[in-house]
């Protein structure tokens, strides 16, 4: 039987000093990665109702030889990129942008939001044969859900319990260990 390892996240303020707090799981002293998860940081639930609370606000910045992979529990963001892209994303759906050879975003509360921001971010590692591949972005508004057992779980990428994901990953994932997951390969969030 396997261990299961909790891992606690630390505090960390994105685009400096008096920027966005997250929680940042990934890395940590205790682990660098799981598999090819580099970073995964936790964001909220986030009260952005308080006067002159501007939320998200981290500006530019690049990204080489990665997917970002970006999902809200609640809340919007706005995503802009150096390719021309610009998309709000809103709970149940998924921004998954490919950095491969190198690309430049932004994030940001947009003027126009809801009271409250939560979601998560995970960066994962492209494979060695991936990481000078062209940019890329894409945005995903419809996502399967499986539900069972009064469980349901949103398919973010891959297969899960013969739901699949329209988002393309180029990592493989870990093989899961349910019976129902059995030779899939699930990311997936359970609610």
């Amino acid at each position: 039987m396997s261990s299961i390892e909790l891992l606690e996240g630390a505090p960390v303020a994105l685009g400096g000093p008096r920027g966005f707090a997250v929680t940042r799981t990934l890395p940590n002293r205790q682990r660098r990665m799981v598999g090819a998860w580099c970073f995964l940081d936790a964001y909220g639930p986030h009260d952005l109702s308080a006067a002159g609370d501007a939320g998200m606000r981290v500006g530019p910045h690049p990204h080489t030889g990665l997917q970002t992979v970006t999902w809200l529990v609640a809340g919007e963001v706005l995503h802009r990129d150096c390719l021309g892209n610009t998309q709000e994303i809103r709970p149940g759906q998924l921004n998954l942008m490919t950095a491969g050879r190198g690309i430049s975003h932004s994030e940001e509360t947009p003027a126009s939001h809801s009271a409250v921001i939560h979601g998560v971010q995970l960066w994962v590692a492209l494979p060695h044969a991936d990481r000078d591949m062209p940019p890329a972005f894409a945005h995903h508004e419809d996502l399967p859900v499986v539900a069972d057992g009064g469980l349901s779980a949103t398919v973010l990428i891959g297969t899960f319990a013969g739901a699949t994901s329209p988002a393309r990953s180029h990592t493989p994932g870990r093989r899961g260990t349910h019976p129902r997951c059995r030779g899939e390969r699930p990311v997936a969030t359970f609610g």
